[in-house]
């Protein structure tokens, strides 16, 4: 897995969300969210929105994880 949005979950249980709460709010599919539930990535509008909506930067959702040259982590 190269995108990580480990910073979004921790960030929608930090403000008392969920997943749901969020795609309502900013009116997303639930496919979306499966996407980067599984690491997958996403377009920049919704990563868009999704700053807007809670307030933070892309840094604060996203993090890339480097793969190493063999494949691996």
């Amino acid at each position: 897995m190269a995108v990580s949005y480990n910073g979004l979950w921790k960030l929608l249980i930090d403000k008392n969300m969920k997943k749901i709460d969020l795609i309502n709010r900013i009116a997303i599919s639930s496919s979306t969210v499966a996407k980067m539930a599984n690491g997958e990535f996403v377009s920049l509008k919704v990563l868009e929105k999704i700053c807007a909506e809670l307030d933070c930067d892309f840094g604060d959702i996203v993090h890339y994880e480097r793969e190493s040259k063999d494949g691996g982590q």
